[in-house]
């Protein structure tokens, strides 16, 4: 098949069957590829879904200003779709963010806007809030995308993700849901879409330790792509089954394991949901078929997730820096 834009390449990601890693008796592990979208990341999703649907809506028009409070992967995202529809766009960043990262957004051409005074609670939540506010005054043009409240978002996986998982397992339903929240639109979505067709489905939110998405205490942590330090908007607590909580280390285990055992190269939030899993496994009835995003890939987490002392000190083979 030919494609007419980077765009329209979107989705259509495969599934694999995670074997090697779980290879439990009456447990079939299948992780969905959402790093092999062509922008590195499952938030390529909502990023083309949100802006084509805008301008469908008249919302975004051509020569919009569009700006988000990112600096992760639906920047990198945002920033892909802008320039394949002519967009402005801002990432409003804080100096937390990675260099890698804030150096992609540049090729695409985005405009950075990095806050650094702390807000209130010692973040720069509030602050970078603040300065999307300031940008929307500023410019009349400008359109805040606000993935954290915007229904768009988890629209977005209930009509593309979901339908491509139903669609790839036509001999037997999947059983579980367990997926990485920070927005909760991914598993939102996915869970509304799934549970159309297989409404027995049970639903497992992977939170950070130290996020407050669910109540929890805040606390420091370290990788990007899970947790939140506010509530979001699309929150509905009622769907989800269970939470289960992964600290920073037991992430990097997850996926340092993940690329040992399948040679899967993913982002900490891959780490997550493979430690969550793992701490599932002991109380699920046989058979279960499970299901979960590979959100992104490692090259964004190679001086955070992928060194030598990280491999060292998770019990992993080492990466050899010498000859």
């Amino acid at each position: 098949m030919i494609y007419d834009s980077i765009t329209d390449c979107v989705g259509g990601t495969p599934l694999v069957r995670l074997g090697r890693l779980f290879p439990q008796p009456g447990i079939e592990v299948l992780g969905k590829l959402e790093m092999l979208n062509p922008g590195g990341s499952v938030k390529d999703r909502s990023a083309r879904y949100i802006v084509e649907r805008g301008m469908k809506d008249g919302m975004i028009r051509p020569g919009t200003h569009i700006v988000e409070s990112t600096s992760g992967n639906f920047g990198v995202a945002l920033a892909m779709v802008a320039v394949r529809y002519g967009l402005r766009f801002t990432a409003v960043v804080d100096p937390n963010a990675s260099r890698t990262n804030l150096r992609i957004l540049r090729q695409f051409g985005a405009g950075i806007e990095m806050v650094r005074d702390p807000d209130s609670a010692g973040g720069y939540l509030h602050t970078r809030l603040a300065r999307v506010q300031d940008l929307l005054a500023e410019d009349p043009d400008a359109v805040w995308i606000n993935q954290y409240a915007n229904e768009l978002n988890w629209e977005t996986h209930a009509v593309t993700t979901a339908r491509e998982v139903i669609a790839d397992c036509p001999e037997r339903p999947v059983d579980v849901l367990v997926a990485a929240v920070s927005t909760t639109g991914t598993l939102h979505g996915l869970a509304r879409g799934l549970r159309r067709e297989w409404p027995a489905l049970k639903v497992v939110a992977v939170d950070a330790v130290g996020s407050v998405i669910f109540g929890t205490p805040p606390g420091p942590r370290m990788l990007p792509g899970v947790g939140s330090s506010r509530v979001p908007e699309l929150l509905t607590p009622s769907e989800i089954d269970r939470v289960v909580h992964v600290d920073d280390a037991a992430a990097i285990r997850g996926c340092h394991r993940l690329l040992r055992q399948e040679a899967i190269f993913a982002g900490g939030s891959s780490g997550s949901v493979v430690a969550a899993v793992e701490e599932l496994l002991p109380e699920l009835p046989r058979p279960r078929r499970i299901l979960t995003l590979l959100a992104d890939r490692g090259e964004r987490y190679l001086d955070l997730v992928y060194t030598d002392e990280m491999a060292i000190e998770h019990g992993e083979l080492a990466y050899s820096s010498s000859p």
